[in-house]
């Protein structure tokens, strides 16, 4: 199956070292060799990249890990297809507007029966159970709120609900979902993090050659959380996120709801 990326944080960041270790799992240390996207939140805008190839031998996959692209939320995504064609329609993560935000999404995992499910307003381009499930849930949410809730609970919770339908109705449901003020995560398998706040250390990547040392790279206040399907690093501590939870990550700490 796929693999997720994401991250959070209180000062605009780059993910130059996380994405490198994840696009070496594109074909080269994995077999997730069907594509890979990757979206970066500036503000009320959204810069993305996407790219049918392989990250492991992508030129554009390498042109991120040495163009520094700040953000304070990014979502990543490498594909093993099992549902839809190999090509630049199916890589994640997708987006679409709504109350004028852009939303992006990307999913790990198979959902058989999910495109039964009807839409109304917003609607697949490509042909994969991921991009239907993320637009039936923009259907439930624009549905439920003609605009955005105040605060950022009411949002969470139906947004809990709507994962916990998907994920009731078989297959697997991990997901990375941002309507660019936040980080929604949810997993059924398999998801971890990992925030990085002072002191800060040095990191190694479990699939490349490369370490780095934080303490050079950040300021005593920053603090940056990263999400992944599986550790990226072998030195640090990662923690596994509860499975069937929304987890809400806001500025690189897990919020309440």
């Amino acid at each position: 199956m796929c693999e997720l990326l994401g991250m959070s944080a209180n000062v605009p960041t780059d993910i130059c070292f996380s994405f490198s270790g994840l696009m070496k799992r594109g074909g080269d240390t994995s077999h997730h060799k069907d594509g890979w996207g990757i979206a970066f939140y500036e503000g009320a805008g959204c810069r993305t990249f996407h790219d049918p190839e392989p990250s492991a031998t992508s030129k554009i996959a390498q042109l991120i890990c040495n163009y520094s692209i700040k953000s304070k939320t990014v979502i990543s995504h490498i594909r093993k297809a099992t549902h839809g064609q190999v090509n630049l329609v199916n890589t994640h993560p997708f987006v679409r507007e709504m109350w004028g935000r852009n939303w992006a999404f990307a999913h790990n995992g198979k959902l058989p029966g999910i495109r039964k499910r009807k839409l109304e307003h917003f609607h697949p381009v490509g042909d994969t159970d991921s991009e239907h499930a993320f637009c039936w849930m923009l259907d439930q949410i624009r549905n439920h709120f003609a605009k955005p809730p105040r605060g950022r609970k009411a949002l969470a919770r139906l947004i809990q609900d709507l994962a916990d339908d998907v994920a009731r109705s078989g297959g697997t449901f991990n997901m990375l979902l941002s309507d660019s003020h936040v980080l929604f995560a949810y997993n059924t398998t398999k998801l971890s993090y990992l925030t990085r706040r002072a002191p800060f250390g040095q990191a190694q990547l479990v699939d490349d050659d490369m370490a780095i040392d934080f303490c050079t790279e950040t300021n005593a206040t920053d603090i940056v959380t990263v999400i992944a399907t599986t550790p990226l690093t072998d030195n640090e501590t990662w923690a596994p996120l509860k499975h069937n939870t929304l987890y809400v990550f806001h500025n690189g700490l897990i919020v309440k709801y």
